[in-house]
């Protein structure tokens, strides 16, 4: 059998070795139009920022490491041109010697992946504007911070590469700006959970320009005039990172099916309409896991298990792949970013009748020095109990938890089972109560009616008239660094001794400064009769959103100035 590969990055190459241990036999040759394969994308921007000091280590496996292992010819810098799915060959351009020349096949894998979008504004093309997918990208742009020595860059697009590249351009000593379309940076993030984000970003010298597009770009020779949707900047190098779309240009031309984006749709063997031939990696539609719907959600890792179902199933082992469920990872300088399933803003476009709440948790039991605290968001079916999606902001343990509730979504548990598990605790490494715990707890009680919830969104609409009994039990010193209109405070171990000053017959929304404290509070008034919400997430999460709702606009007015 001969099998043949064009595109030898993640899918491909995953694929490649998996064929090899399954069949000695098999002729296989992987096309690269490139120098490299087998590089590791996501490590790119850290070679930039200086983390990684050494570009080999970027490149995983050689032509010639293939070739010594396992045994597979790799032509780099040849390019797959055409494909003829009839006779069952392609055609292949040597780029070196600008020659073609036709190779068949019995099986064809293709792993084209994605490229970014450059859109089509004036002065895209300027040699100051880069984008970034591959190691001679990664050169070119380290080569020109070394060469001219830029003292400002600006970032279009505020997704994972935007915001990886951003705080490694920053550690090379350029001051940075991220300019971002939507209303948040991060889009598997909500709003509520971004905030944090832009705080941090802006605490670590790197500005956000959030609502706002980039129109044009003129180059003035020594800089950038980036011309927005309202007002402009300076910079003297641009990174564009608005997205990426699946590269399927050949695939298309040669019949197979893709959907509207250009991604080819393939079945959950990984084939297409041409029963020979496969697609794996970011140039294929997937299946979300969670709502069964198609998408397009390019990652390393489904990448990789692409390919080696696509493998299986050439040597005649029955494989699927049953969806992505978009589960990932982000560092921002000492930050972590970390998201799976679907966002409340997917929910809401799926009409699932969900349900969210939010904890605020240390990573280990706090009396262990250097304990940090986490922001958890859950978002479950309401019928199901289903978890649908999770969204962790923090800085020491990030990784561990959302790990947990990703391979608790995959296995199909309930918000509820979450209490049940039975998870590492030394007080270094965790807690008793383990913030995944926490979250089955509090879900635990919601479910059941123990408690009851608001969210930060409702706070304004709540009635000032009396007809309503908003109370703040935290204590006096934290009132005087914020409070919310309206809300009278009532310290929590002074409750019970106050409880005249609340009357019985009117509904009693608490909030404290995370939640926990306002949950016992509503516990309290509960056991005496009242009627009473809890504010999911307390004034923590609702100080930090609506602060960061004015934000934006604060700088955009900044830069306009400048």
């Amino acid at each position: 059998m001969k099998v043949l590969i064009v595109g030898g990055v993640a899918g491909g190459a995953s694929a490649a070795a998996r064929l090899r241990r399954l069949d000695e036999e098999c002729e296989i040759i992987i096309f690269e139009r490139g120098d490299y394969i087998s590089f590791a994308n996501c490590g790119l921007p850290y070679f930039i920022g200086g983390e990684i000091t050494d570009s080999r280590i970027l490149t995983l496996q050689t032509p010639h490491s293939f070739k010594t292992r396992f045994n597979i010819e790799v032509r780099v810098k040849n390019e797959v041109i055409a494909i003829d799915p009839e006779n069952k060959n392609v055609t292949v351009r040597n780029i070196e010697e600008d020659s073609t020349y036709i190779e068949s096949y019995d099986k064809l894998i293709l792993s084209p992946g994605a490229e970014p979008i450059v859109p089509e504004i004036e002065g895209a093309g300027s040699n100051k504007v880069f984008t970034l997918r591959n190691i001679p990208d990664t050169m070119k742009i380290k080569r020109y911070i070394e060469e001219k020595s830029p003292k400002n860059c600006v970032v279009v697009g505020g997704g994972y590469i935007g915001v990886e590249m951003a705080e490694n351009l920053s550690k090379t000593g350029l001051n940075v700006t991220i300019v971002e379309l939507s209303d948040h940076l991060i889009a598997a993030l909500d709003f509520d959970m971004s905030v944090d984000v832009h705080k941090y970003l802006n605490e670590n010298g790197i500005k956000t320009i959030l609502n706002n597009g980039v129109k044009s770009i003129i180059d003035n020779g020594d800089s950038l005039s980036v011309n927005l949707n309202s007002g402009y900047i300076s910079t003297d190098m641009l990174i564009m990172s608005v997205g990426v779309r699946p590269e399927t240009e050949l695939a298309i031309a040669c019949g197979i099916e893709t959907n509207r984006r250009g991604s080819i749709i393939v079945d959950e063997n990984m084939r297409t309409n041409y029963p020979d031939i496969f697609a794996v990696g970011d140039a294929v539609e997937v299946k979300n896991y969670i709502n069964k719907q198609p998408a397009f959600i390019p990652l390393a890792g489904p990448a990789n298990k692409q390919g080696r179902i696509a493998a299986d199933n050439i040597c005649g082992i029955e494989s699927k792949y049953d969806g992505t469920q978009g589960t990932s990872i982000l560092k921002i300088f000492d930050m972590t970013v970390a998201t799976t399933g679907l966002n409340e803003k997917s929910v809401k476009a799926a009409e699932i009748d969900y349900n969210k709440t939010y904890i605020y948790s240390a990573s280990h039991a706090t009396y262990y020095p250097n304990a940090s605290f986490m922001s958890i968001k859950a978002i479950w079916d309401k019928s199901t109990l289903k978890i649908l999606g999770a969204q962790i902001v923090g800085f020491d343990g990030v990784d561990k938890r959302m790990d947990i509730i990703a391979s608790a979504i995959r296995f199909g548990a309930k918000i509820t089972d979450l209490a049940k598990l039975e998870l590492c605790y030394a007080p270094p490494f965790g807690s008793a109560k383990d913030p995944v715990n926490m979250l089955g707890f509090v879900a635990e009680n919601i479910v059941s009616e123990i408690v009851k919830q608001f969210f930060w969104h409702d706070v304004k609409s709540l009635p000032r008239d009396g007809s309503v009994t908003l109370l703040d039990v935290r204590t006096p010193a934290e009132v005087m660094r914020g409070k919310i209109d309206g809300f009278m405070n009532i310290p929590i171990d002074f409750l019970r001794e106050n409880l005249d000053k609340i009357e019985k017959d009117k509904p009693v929304y608490v909030h404290c400064h995370s939640g926990q404290r306002s949950y016992i509070a509503c516990r309290i008034l509960s056991g005496y009769g009242y009627d009473c919400y809890n504010l999911a997430g307390g004034w923590r999460l609702y100080e930090s959103v609506i602060n960061g709702k004015t934000a934006p606009e604060y700088i955009c007015t900044e830069c306009e100035k400048n």
